[in-house]
């Protein structure tokens, strides 16, 4: 397979690397073919650092590891795409993904996508801090005023539920859900760390014997 690949003058290759949940690019980086053996030999992403002229184990130092899930690459074999199992953020900075600041900005988010957009917001104001955001200040406040604000908003959803009016249930949820995607940033848990707990938990039960009946 790497003999189809096509490295650089210098030996590398550019490889992007993908959440395999939610599809979102989470980093670029760079492969040589030693990273690449490594990479597939131990299920979790090695790059080649081009400042410090030497391999490096994403996550080694910071626990943000990456499980490798699948490695594809381009039709001109000059480009890889990972996708991968994330833990925590991908980012340095502490990030969910590297790619958290905007150059240009669609008018419009579509209503699908918007979570993956709000979730990007919150890690930029996680590590700018701008003046006057309501969500710098809770991650200033940190992590008991945070829950504080998620206990708070639990709580109006309940009453709201009890008081059985739809539009004030609804308002209330899109509260604690913002509340909560702050405090998954302050804990560096990605939704899509939630996404694959969910979706482990739905996974078929395969019989495979009387006694597991």
């Amino acid at each position: 397979m790497k003999t189809e690949l096509k490295f650089d003058d210098t030996g590398l290759i550019p490889a992007v690397v993908q959440d395999a949940h939610s599809g979102r690019v989470l980093m670029l980086a760079y492969m040589n073919e030693e990273s690449l053996t490594q990479t597939i030999t131990t299920g979790q992403t090695w790059f080649y650092s081009r400042s410090r002229g030497e391999l490096w184990h994403k996550g080694a130092t910071s626990g943000h590891i990456q499980t490798v899930k699948r490695i594809d690459y381009d039709c001109d074999g000059d480009a890889l795409l990972l996708q991968v199992e994330q833990t925590g953020g991908a980012c340095h900075t502490g990030a969910v993904t590297c790619f958290y600041r905007t150059l240009s900005e669609v008018e419009a988010v579509e209503k699908s996508q918007f979570l993956s957009e709000l979730e990007r917001i919150i890690a930029e104001r996680k590590v700018n801090m701008p003046q006057n955001s309501y969500v710098a200040k809770l991650f200033a406040g940190g992590l008991d005023r945070i829950l504080k604000k998620v206990g708070e908003e639990a709580g109006e959803v309940i009453i709201a539920a009890k008081n059985e009016d739809r539009n004030e249930l609804i308002y209330e949820s899109g509260d604690l859900f913002f509340h909560l995607l702050v405090l998954l940033a302050q804990k560096d848990i990605a939704v899509s760390e939630v996404m694959a707990e969910l979706a482990r938990r739905h996974q078929p039960v395969v019989v495979t014997s009387q006694e597991d009946v």
